[in-house]
């Protein structure tokens, strides 16, 4: 063989390698994230959680607080943790010493083995109206993030904090999204923050809401993602067929109307009721299907809004299980994608797990930080019977997406056919 003969079969053999290489990666399962509350007194304990989000493909969870049962009961999982520092507890964090304390005991005590990779400083504190929690939210987060540098712990654990979508002022068109005026010096700073230390804007947004406070002006089909005409935002001409990316784009425009217009959002909460009240409108389990559904298909296809094309939504579901002791209408004990035996609260495309046992054997956690009840043994599993691997298929009324045995035996023969080719010319 010339040389020349050499060096074509040396690339022909290369390059069938990558193919066959390209052919055997893995189809991966759709990542979404979820909230985990526990203001309840009938849920499973956590180590029975951790199989229940894997077989809904969650990649990551986020916390009210940093409840020690949760977080060893994930450890080794792979799940990425945000845990939260609750409201009540901004003014103890303004002592450097006890935000120090905060960190060791509820961070670093469970890296490596828990990913914890982001700790939320308060919730919406910015449209709480509470001046004395607002003026104690940037010492807090200033003295969380002081204490993870103390520990070296900076590069791996981020610090945020996450507001309400009413911290807008004006959000239509997506074009003229713009802050309200009474909070906006101290949006200000935390974006200092974020641009100081590399941490994500955190947004909790809810369409769900506009619809119930104007079904007359909003069609329930663009908050459901449904087929629909949407909306030409007449400044940039973009256009938009659901709510949730026009509120995600009206604080993209909010944010560089400040100056701040690469910065990372997220959404940390969004979500649709399954139940309500005589006068919650729209609160409904098929209308509770259709959001979170085609929100996860959506969330899937890696695509951005119309204003950013590029960048994938980071989106945690609003909520994980049924909180049965939250107070408020009855919507707000009905957002769960599970009931507390483990069960879908409506057909989610995955089958959940089910609790072969009673649910006065759960767990009895509550939203304290640090609270846990009892971890009364059950016995539970998938109930097509497989392993619960992170796989899923998720349906909608517009598509589906799903792991495909036969897309993985069609890639196996692609290989073996690939592999017999490769010898037959050595």
């Amino acid at each position: 063989m010339s040389t020349m003969e050499s060096i074509i079969h040396i690339h022909y053999l290369s390059s069938t390698l990558l193919i066959i290489l390209v052919f055997l990666s893995p189809v991966m399962a759709t990542s979404i994230g979820v909230n985990y509350g526990q203001i309840a007194d009938n849920l499973p304990p956590p180590e029975k959680v951790v199989p229940l989000v894997k077989s809904m493909g969650a990649t990551r969870v986020k916390l009210y607080d940093a409840d020690p049962h949760v977080l060893k009961a994930f450890a080794n999982s792979g799940v990425e943790f945000i845990v939260s520092l609750g409201n009540e507890y901004l003014s103890d964090m303004k002592d450097p010493a006890k935000a120090q304390a905060w960190v060791k005991t509820n961070v670093q005590a469970y890296l490596p083995a828990t990913k914890i990779t982001c700790i939320a400083v308060g919730n919406e504190v910015l449209t709480s109206n509470d001046t004395s929690l607002s003026g104690n939210l940037m010492p807090a987060m200033e003295n969380v993030y002081a204490a993870l540098v103390n520990c070296n712990l900076d590069k791996q654990v981020s610090v945020t904090t996450a507001h309400s979508v009413a911290i807008l002022g004006t959000s239509y068109p997506p074009s003229a999204g713009a802050f309200r005026k009474d909070p906006v010096t101290c949006v200000t700073q935390v974006l200092d923050f974020h641009c100081k230390t590399g941490s994500p804007f955190l947004i909790n947004a809810y369409p769900y809401f506009a619809y119930q406070a104007d079904p007359k002006q909003v069609p329930l089909d663009f908050v459901l993602f449904q087929p629909n005409q949407g909306i030409i935002d007449p400044v940039t001409n973009l256009h938009y067929d659901n709510m949730l990316y026009a509120q995600i784009d009206a604080v993209h425009s909010a944010l560089a109307s400040i100056g701040y217009k690469n910065m990372c959002v997220q959404i940390s909460e969004t979500g649709w009721p399954s139940k309500g009240d005589a006068n919650e409108l729209g609160a409904t389990m098929d209308n509770a299907r259709k959001y979170n559904c085609n929100l996860i298909k959506l969330v899937s296809q890696k695509k951005g809004t119309p204003l950013r094309p590029n960048s994938n939504l980071n989106v945690y579901v609003f909520a994980l299980f049924n909180e049965n002791l939250k107070p408020g209408p009855t919507s707000e004990r009905n957002y769960g994608l599970f009931k507390p035996d483990g069960t879908p609260s409506y057909p989610l495309g995955f089958s959940g797990i089910t609790n072969t046992v009673s649910a006065n054997s759960s767990s009895g956690s509550s939203s304290r930080s640090g609270s846990g009840g009892s971890s009364t043994p059950t016995s539970w599993s998938p109930q097509d019977g497989s392993s619960s691997s992170g796989y899923m298929s998720i349906t909608s009324d517009s598509g589906r997406v799903l792991f495909c045995w036969k897309s993985l035996i069609l890639r196996l023969h692609i290989v073996c056919c690939l592999m017999s080719l490769l010898f037959s010319q050595l």
